[in-house]
């Protein structure tokens, strides 16, 4: 039996529209163009979907957990309506200064789905908007994958000779994965 695939993603500015101001509630949480069917598509081609996100709009008093409970539901119906699913969301509630192990760029979330999925994070891509997504992948020796949605397109300027494959959306990341896949 094939090993089980997965593809991690951040979740503002690669499913959503990012926010400097934070998502704080479910009609502030807009998908991107195209977001909703990459992850219909990696899911069509056998890959599990897990988001992995820095939410420290909590920490920050923002919002709480139900209320992102809430904005996940939102996430999770559009998602279900396009025909695909997220297995899992991992995020760090903590706020910059926390000194956590699992707000990015350090790989705590990461591990934790590792752990839980017993999986090989070498195998896997993790797709995010910011050079500290990036550095959480490059942490675990997974494959940094950049989008130039949300901040990804300052992300590059301002980091033009990070090793990352860059796409223009998830779309595209998602098409160029699957095709990897069945070659």
């Amino acid at each position: 039996m094939p090993k089980q695939r997965y593809v991690l993603l951040d979740r503002d500015g690669v499913i959503n529209r990012d926010s400097d101001d934070f998502i704080k509630s479910p009609e502030q949480w807009l998908p991107i163009e195209g977001s909703l069917e990459a992850i219909a598509l990696l899911n069509a081609h056998g890959y599990k979907v897990i988001v992995v996100t820095n939410q420290s709009g909590i920490a920050r008093g923002l919002f709480d957990v139900a209320m992102l409970e809430k904005i996940h539901d939102k996430m999770h119906r559009l998602l279900n309506e396009k025909g695909g699913v997220i297995s899992a969301v991992y995020y760090c509630p903590h706020g910059p200064d926390s000194h956590c192990e699992c707000r990015k760029p350090k790989a705590g979330l990461l591990k934790d789905f590792a752990t839980d999925f017993d999986a090989d994070l070498t195998t896997i891509a993790v797709i995010g908007d910011s050079l500290r997504d990036l550095q959480a992948a490059e942490a675990v020796c997974a494959q940094p994958i950049l989008v130039k949605t949300g901040k990804g397109q300052q992300t590059l300027t301002n980091n033009p000779h990070f090793n990352s494959l860059v796409f223009e959306n998830l779309y595209e990341a998602a098409t160029y994965i699957t095709a990897r896949s069945e070659a």
